[in-house]
């Protein structure tokens, strides 16, 4: 991987995640916070990408300097323009209830098998998915563990995806990448792979994943390290820094560039 500071191409649009990334240790400090602000006010549009569910990315896109947020792990985006939110969802209504019924009878069964999971703090927000909690709020779980429950969910046909704190599953051909090209070509008009010189994403952790293989401005913090053996495909440009600060330092660099 290249150091973040080889990357010179003119950034126009920041796809990040949230957890581990723009955060550290589970609180947003103020220095990635106010990047933010200094990213917006320079032009540059930040679209958070995160597994955090529907609740939270309705205040996000609210309140945030940013221009829109993709959320539970590309069900939907959300964006506040002109006093309103506007809502673009993967799958419909009808659909979404009975994933989320199969999701229950999922839940169950991990629970069973791996007692020392937890369930997400914030899966009462959430319209899409099951977050399985196995550092954020529980005991650290083992690696074996952690792999039980992905195989759960793929033994009934879902999706998995490993964050740096939850197992998220859910059904549906969707991920944060299909919704992020589904985002820019709605709402910039032109396919991503052809802004791509123009946009970059920063990650920290295995569900970024298809992000990393997808862009060629593919950014990680410094607690990306432990995954990396995990992955096939592993970002382009490395900070040092962890979390938050490790996001202040990329966003510094484009804002000098």
């Amino acid at each position: 991987m290249d150091n973040f500071k080889e990357l010179k191409a003119p950034i126009q649009t920041l796809f990040t995640d949230i957890d581990d990334t723009l955060t550290t240790h589970g609180k947003l400090p103020a220095v990635a916070y106010e990047k933010l602000w200094q990213l917006y006010r320079s032009g540059i549009q930040v679209i958070p990408v995160t597994g955090r569910p529907a609740g939270w990315c309705e205040m996000i896109a609210r309140l945030w300097p940013v221009r829109a947020v993709i959320g539970e792990n590309g069900a939907f985006y959300f964006q506040y323009k002109n006093n309103k939110m506007q809502r673009v969802f993967a799958i419909d209504e009808d659909q979404r209830k009975r994933n989320q019924e199969q999701l229950k009878q999922i839940e169950k069964e991990i629970f069973a098998k791996v007692p020392r999971a937890g369930l997400a703090s914030d899966q009462f927000t959430r319209l899409f998915d099951l977050a399985i909690d196995f550092c954020e709020d529980v005991p650290e779980l083992k690696t074996d563990e952690i792999q039980q429950i992905v195989d759960i969910f793929k033994s009934h046909g879902a999706q998995a995806k490993v964050s740096s704190i939850h197992v998220n599953g859910w059904f549906g051909d969707y991920d944060k990448l299909s919704m992020c090209k589904n985002f820019y070509q709605t709402e910039f008009g032109e396919d991503l792979s052809q802004g791509l010189n123009r946009a970059a994403f920063i990650g920290d952790s295995p569900n970024d994943e298809p992000m990393f293989a997808f862009f060629e401005n593919s950014v990680a913090v410094g607690n990306i390290q432990k995954f990396l053996p995990q992955l096939e495909y592993k970002p382009r440009y490395l900070v040092p820094k962890e979390g938050g600060e490790g996001f202040a330092a990329f966003a510094d660099h484009l804002l000098d560039n």
